[in-house]
């Protein structure tokens, strides 16, 4: 009922996509927007060449859009060989049975604002006025640009020379291009820039300073009439210590504090894109035999050594494409793509000599049990972690320092 619902939007000839923000999941496409996708995911347009966006992760918009906030991102369509860029924007809607979504819409086909020639020339003998005023004594970073010039800088403030650790002669010889990491890919997303209503939607880049340092900046860039002459101002935000933070809180919902290793939540996560993508996958659940007696006669901190050991220890010997959780306490889990129960046997037998193999100064020798099983058709995730867990369980009861296979 809901595909049929969307469905509808095939008759627009706009494109339209239809995202879950939680999961960045691709609910939907109309028929315009799959045929300029070209084949793209939706991580490859936001993360393309020409794509600009203010938040990596799409829920981060939520607060906003629920606060009527504009959001718009440009992102990368096209095969390859022709790609380009395409502004697209967002507005947060509540579908039955799936919950809130956000709507990006393309806009195209607009006259740009900013036209093909500019005498930014004569602005520089034009600098007085409350536009000079309000443009030196402002205290962000602010750029003047002509996007009809190859985007050069035609006036830096002195925010801005600060910022950049450049004089303004220094300044005004350089191309918006030449700061931006992105290099001259960055001049569709300026072109796009310029034909959007209104101007100054914030984006995120990365811009390169004079001593070859850099800093995570958002912009907020739109068309501007100065004196007569059209332009683009360019006001700066340095977002670096957001950008770390925001870092720094992503690892910890995702990682495990201890060892590092992926959470329980994102178990699930990966989990379910398997199901969807490759069904024929195997799980391995480890249990650290007598952890018990190492925290009790050594010590909790000499535990822990023994935990980071033994994740440094399943990490190195599992496959590329594998993954590593913590899933607690002493039990790991391990999610194997693509692999068959014979291979994932091997790989249980290998991950247990490997840690077999570990000597720790001051403690006993370590051995872990090791339940084994291949995803099912039809099984849900709790049948197939049942089976992996009483497998675990035969393991340990039959002696320990073993693999069985469901």
């Amino acid at each position: 009922m809901l595909k049929h619902h969307l469905e509808a939007l095939d008759i627009l000839d706009t494109p339209v996509w239809v995202v879950i923000p939680d999961t960045e999941t691709l609910l939907f496409a109309n028929k315009k927007a799959k045929k300029l996708s070209a084949g793209r995911t939706l991580s490859e347009m936001r993360n393309g060449t020409y794509s600009a966006y203010a938040q990596h992760s799409l829920s981060m918009y939520l607060p906003g859009l629920q606060n009527q906030d504009e959001v718009v991102e440009i992102w990368s369509i096209g095969p390859v060989s022709e790609e380009t860029s395409l502004s697209c924007r967002a507005s947060l809607r509540e579908l039955e049975d799936v919950g809130d979504v956000l709507i990006f819409e393309g806009i195209y086909g607009l006259t740009p604002t900013i036209p093909k020639t500019s005498r930014a020339a004569a602005y520089q003998s034009r600098k007085q006025g409350f536009y000079a005023r309000f443009f030196y004594t402002t205290s962000a970073p602010m750029l003047l640009i002509d996007t009809a010039r190859d985007g050069r800088i035609v006036d830096a403030n002195l925010a801005a020379l600060h910022f950049y650790g450049y004089d303004r002669e220094e300044m005004c010889q350089k191309h918006t291009w030449e700061i931006n990491t992105l290099g001259r890919s960055v001049l569709p997303i300026m072109s796009e820039i310029s034909r959007l209503p209104g101007g100054h939607k914030p984006l995120n880049f990365i811009h390169q300073l004079a001593d070859g340092s850099t800093r995570h900046v958002q912009t907020y860039a739109g068309p501007i009439e100065i004196y007569g002459e059209r332009l683009m101002l360019c006001i700066i935000h340095d977002i670096t210590e957001q950008k770390r933070l925001e870092q720094e809180l992503e690892y910890a919902a995702h990682r495990d504090a201890l060892t590092g290793l992926l959470n329980r939540r994102q178990f699930y996560h990966f989990a379910e894109q398997n199901q969807t993508g490759s069904p024929d996958f195997s799980l391995l659940l480890v249990d650290t035999d007598h952890f018990k007696h190492i925290n009790d006669q050594f010590g909790h901190q000499r535990g822990d050594e023994v935990l980071i050991a033994l994740a440094r220890t399943l990490e190195a010997t599992c496959r590329t494409d594998d993954h590593v959780f913590r899933w607690g306490g002493e039990e790991f889990l391990l999610l194997l793509p693509n692999t068959s129960l014979d291979v994932a046997l091997a790989v249980a037998e290998a991950v247990r000599q490997a840690v077999a193999s570990i000597t720790m100064p001051g403690l006993p020798g370590l051995t872990v049990s090791i339940g084994v099983a291949c995803h099912l058709p039809d099984e849900s995730l709790d049948e197939l972690f049942k089976r992996v867990d009483e497998a675990l369980y035969r393991a340990k009861n039959n002696g320990r320092n073993q693999v069985l296979a469901a």
